[in-house]
This record gives C-alpha cells, structure tokens and sequence, in this order.
C-alpha cells in the first residue's frame, strides 16, 4: 500500500481489538486546509482510555464510500461546527467560509478529507451502525507500524470517528 495515501486496513493490538480497522494518518504540519481543521477540530475529542480521544459525529464523522474495488473515506464536519472553528482563522477561513450557507446546521456536513485505497475490506456494522474510523494524529512521514509505536510510546493520539 502506497503510503502517501494515508489510510490503511489494519488491527490495533494496543486497544485490544483483533479484528481490523480503517486507519487514516493525519498530518498536523500539513498545508491542506482540511488537514488544519481537523487539527483545530481534535481538541474537541472527549477522552476514553489513555490517548484515545472520542469526537461527537456533529464535530467530525466519517462516511465510507465503495466504488468497485475501492474503498473511500471521507472525513465531515458540520458547517455550524466549522464556521465556528474558522471564526477567528482567517489563514483557514477563505478554503470554506465563502462555500458555506448562511446560517450552515449541523445537518450540512462539509467534507475535509477524503482518502481511498483498493481493498476488498467491508467495514462491519453492528446494530445498524458501521464500524468507527479511527484517526492518529502524526507529522506525516511515518509508516503505519512506526504511528501504531509512536501511540503506544504516548507520542501520537487516536481520534474515534463515527461513521455512516
């Protein structure tokens, strides 16, 4: 898998799941705009066990799109959320703000990042919700063996998306 995608298929030994999961790398030094707010939008996240941060899905979801033997994943906020978030960014302001609607809900969801890889993984869903996303906030260069080291050294955090 090429690692500039950014997004693997893979289990997480270290929260004692064995089953695998969607794993998407986020790049805090990153000039992409969605990669910034995203940053900003973590430290919304609530606090589960140690470095595993969960974010309510009006401050950042996921959405799994399937096209073929491609899996996607786009990463959403709602636009009330974000025009909050932007109100005093202006170095992040002029990517979104003039594309929101007035007045934006949080039922107007504005996609940040999307990622997508070949994989013939289906995420699996219980009680009709689909498996969570899960995010490690990193500077960008690490394999996915060296961010899963760096999240067990304390180094690096794990964001849990819900998805749809």
């Amino acid at each position: 898998m090429d690692v500039s995608a950014r997004m693997w298929i893979t289990t997480v030994p270290l929260l004692d799941a064995d089953d695998p999961v969607v794993l998407l790398g986020l790049d805090h030094t990153s000039e992409s705009p969605g990669e910034r707010v995203i940053s900003l939008l973590l430290d919304r996240g609530h606090e589960g066990e140690e470095g595993v941060f969960h974010l309510l899905p009006f401050d950042l979801s996921a959405r799994y799109e399937r096209t073929g033997d491609r899996l996607a994943v786009v990463v959403t906020t709602s636009g009330q959320v974000l025009a909050h978030a932007l109100a005093d960014r202006p170095d992040l302001a002029g990517a979104y703000l003039p594309h929101l609607p007035a007045g934006a809900t949080d039922d107007d969801r504005v996609p940040l990042v999307r990622r997508e890889i070949v994989t013939g993984f289906v995420p699996a869903e219980q009680g009709g919700e689909k498996q969570p996303v899960l995010l490690v906030d990193d500077d960008g260069s690490a394999p996915v063996a060296e961010l899963l080291a760096r999240f067990e050294d304390g180094e690096a955090g794990l964001a849990v998306l819900h998805a749809d």
